[in-house]
C-alpha cells in the first residue's frame, strides 16, 4: 500500500480494507463483488476550539481525496470502480463540521478525477464517536444516483480511532452492483454520460 501523505495534514493511521464476495444464496456470480475502504485518521487542530473558519481543512481536502482514491483504485485491481461513497467519524473533542470540511466539494471533485471520472453526487455519512466506532458508508453508482442495482454500503470498524482530537476520513468503492440485484430501474450499462447531479 502506498502511504497517503498530504501537506498540511498530520495522518496518524491509515489502512485499506478489501472484501470480495463471489456468491449469494449459493448462486455464483462473475465478476464477484469487491468492496474497498480506504481510511485516513488525522489530527484535528480545530478540536476544542471555538467555532471559526475551517479553511485549512478545506484547502487540504483535494489532495486527500486524490490520494485516497488512488489507494482505492490500486486495491480494486483488476476491477474498475462503478460505485462510491464517503464518510467521516469525528473524535468527541471535535464537531461534525470538522469532518464535513474534509469531504466536501474539493475532496469529491479530486476523488472523481482520480478514479477516472464520475457524474453523480458521492453519497456520504458522518458522525461524532469514540475510538472503536463503526460507520456504514453508503454506496451508489458513480454516474447516476438512480441505478438501483448499486444501492449498497460497506461497514467499516475503526480500531483505536478516532481519538478525541482526530478525524477519520473514509472512502468506499465497489466494482459492481449487488450480486443478485433484480429490482429493475435504470440500467448501469446505460448511464454513461448521464448527469447524476439532477
Amino acid at each position: 500500500m502506498t502511504l497517503i501523505s498530504v501537506p498540511g495534514l498530520r495522518i496518524r493511521r491509515q489502512f485499506v480494507l478489501a472484501e470480495t464476495t463471489s456468491a449469494e444464496q449459493s448462486i455464483e456470480r462473475d465478476p464477484p463483488l469487491r468492496k474497498v475502504a480506504v481510511v485516513a485518521v488525522l489530527h484535528n487542530p480545530y478540536a476544542g476550539l471555538p467555532v471559526g473558519p475551517l479553511n485549512d481543512f478545506i484547502a487540504a481536502s483535494a489532495a486527500l481525496g486524490r490520494a485516497m482514491a488512488e489507494a482505492g483504485v490500486a486495491a480494486m485491481k483488476p476491477f474498475g470502480i462503478e460505485s462510491y461513497g464517503k464518510g467521516a467519524v469525528i473524535g468527541l473533542a471535535g464537531e461534525q463540521e470538522h469532518g464535513i470540511a474534509l469531504i466536501t466539494t474539493p475532496f469529491g471533485d479530486a476523488l472523481r478525477a482520480a478514479i477516472g471520472g464520475g457524474q453523480a453526487w458521492i453519497s456520504s455519512f458522518s458522525k461524532r464517536a469514540a475510538p472503536g466506532a463503526t460507520i456504514d458508508i453508503p454506496l451508489a453508482h458513480k454516474d447516476a444516483l438512480y441505478v438501483r442495482s448499486h444501492y449498497d454500503g460497506m461497514t467499516v470498524h475503526l480500531p483505536d480511532a478516532p481519538l478525541p482530537d482526530e478525524v477519520a476520513i473514509i472512502c468506499c468503492f465497489a466494482n459492481r452492483g449487488r450480486l443478485n440485484q433484480r429490482l429493475g430501474g435504470l440500467d448501469a450499462a446505460a448511464v454513461a454520460g448521464v448527469d447524476g447531479l439532477t
